[in-house]
């Protein structure tokens, strides 16, 4: 059976998956990234996690796999095949596609950026199913964006297009790690929610989740927090919207994980704020942490699509 090797590496773990034409998952596998031993030993865990993964692949199916995809976290140079930074795993200017090409034995390899690549699946598969133009917008750590057009993610002339969470939506407020003071992730992400509730209620260890119950609840001061991360997403998600116009707005991410807690607020609040702007459809994503192995693999698909179209027509 023919099929692709899909790898989704984070700054904690690897999620992994062998992937049949039509997108199913047909053998699925975790493991750590083993950050604490440096970059080279996670650079060596993800080639021998590959090769593993070939191997299942020749054992179960009867033959390796035709391609493979992998999608990493920080800045991602896919059309030279470059892991050129990722602060959580420590790595620089990586030639990860040619490594990965070399182990599975000269396969083709596509390398994707990981929030780039989890909206190419919410996009064709998920979500954003059936939208010529969707943006998805996942709220963890910080706040990233992917800008879908017509089945493909933009990525910009150098690879940061969609970083949203680096739009000023409070102009001399909390300082940001990237050196500007009141980006949007210091306000909205999961990670602000949870510094920011936790100061309230004076429990260190209390995060997004938390907060979101005791909105449930009618707490005033998680009402409070709540409300001002929902008043900074709406402000920063009407520029992107200003500026992309697309016709379905994907929200995931673990602040995401509150269902209506955040959707009934955060789609009035949009709706206050448009004035010539067409609304887009307002949705959860539907993949959740499936989505970067769906979308590596979609990349690998997308390579064998083009390799056979070149044969075809030569």
């Amino acid at each position: 059976m023919r099929h692709v090797i899909a790898l989704d590496v984070g700054g904690t773990g690897m999620k992994a998956a062998l992937a049949g034409a039509d997108g199913e998952l047909l053998h699925q596998a975790r493991r750590p990234t083993g950050r604490a031993r440096g970059p080279e030993a996670v650079v060596e865990g993800i080639l021998g996690f590959a090769a593993e993964l070939r191997a299942h692949g020749e054992r179960h199916f009867g033959e390796p796999a035709a391609a493979a995809g992998v999608a990493v976290p920080g800045i991602v140079d896919p059309e030279r095949g470059l892991a050129v930074y990722a602060a959580n795993l420590g790595w620089r200017d990586v030639p990860l596609r040619d490594l990965l090409a070399a182990r599975l034995g000269g396969v083709p390899v596509a390398l994707g950026h990981d929030v780039r690549t989890g909206g190419l699946a919410e996009g064709r598969v998920g979500a954003g199913r059936g939208a010529d133009r969707f943006l998805f917008v996942p709220l963890g750590t910080g706040i990233a964006g992917a800008i879908g057009i017509d089945g493909r993610v933009e990525a910009g002339a150098h690879g940061f297009a969609g970083e949203i969470g680096h739009v000023v939506v409070r102009p001399g407020g909390a300082p940001c790690p990237c050196g500007q003071r009141g980006c949007l992730e210091r306000y909205a992400s999961a990670a602000a929610v949870s510094e920011a509730w936790a100061a309230a209620c004076g429990d260190p260890e209390a995060d997004a989740a938390d907060c979101a119950k005791a909105v449930l609840s009618g707490d005033p001061n998680a009402v409070r927090v709540w409300r001002t991360a929902v008043d900074a997403l709406a402000d920063g998600l009407v520029t992107a919207l200003t500026l992309l116009d697309p016709r379905t707005l994907i929200i995931g991410g673990g602040l995401a994980e509150a269902g209506e807690t955040l959707f009934t607020p955060l789609r009035d609040a949009v709706r206050r704020r448009v004035t010539f702007q067409k609304l887009p459809e307002i949705v959860p994503a539907a993949l959740g942490d499936t989505a970067g192995c769906l979308g590596a693999g979609l990349l690998a698909w997308d390579l064998l699509t083009s390799t056979d179209r070149t044969e075809e027509s030569a």
